[in-house]
């Protein structure tokens, strides 16, 4: 018994379409189960690292920053982990840049090769930390409106982040 041609068609197109979509949904659900589930335990071991509490003489926990703020984000397929430390530092950038310049070399950080020189950005493992220098405007865009405390001086934040499974080199 033969299968009319007119038949055939349609059925191998319904067929490939079904198959189509199925592998496409398939990879994006594949994508989106890419999340933050599993990463606690890697949250916390960031949110407790000694570089974040390291820190100038004078400098001060910025009021509002009591607690490091750590967690994690996923974006297009990326995941990644970050705890990050704000200070209050009476004194200069240059202060800073010093300080950290040399807790970090004491805590196994190396310069990140592929940062600007003058740039405070470090890597160890697969983890980069970069200093960060608080504006006026920086903090009005992130909603922590006028902060004297954190624009007199040199108010900074402390970054720690890292990839977790998407093959990204630790860098800034």
């Amino acid at each position: 018994m033969s299968l009319r041609t007119g038949t055939v068609r349609p059925i191998s197109l319904l067929l490939s379409t079904v198959f189509a979509a199925g592998t496409l949904t398939g990879c994006m659900l594949q994508e989106l189960a890419r999340d933050c589930g599993g990463t606690d335990g890697r949250v916390k071991e960031m949110a407790t690292l000694d570089i974040l509490d390291s820190r100038p003489a004078e400098a001060t926990v910025a009021r509002g920053f009591e607690k490091v703020d750590a967690g994690c984000w996923a974006d297009s397929g990326d995941v990644a982990v970050y705890a990050d430390r704000t200070y209050a530092f009476p004194g200069t950038q240059g202060e800073v840049a010093a300080h950290y310049r040399t807790a970090v070399a004491r805590d196994g950080w190396k310069p990140d090769p592929e940062a600007v020189p003058d740039d405070l950005c470090f890597v160890k493992e697969e983890m980069s930390l970069h200093i960060s220098f608080l504006t006026a405007e920086g903090l009005e865009e992130d909603g922590h409106g006028s902060r004297p405390d954190l624009t007199t001086g040199a108010g900074y934040s402390i970054n720690v982040h890292s990839f977790v499974n998407s093959g990204v080199e630790a860098g800034c």
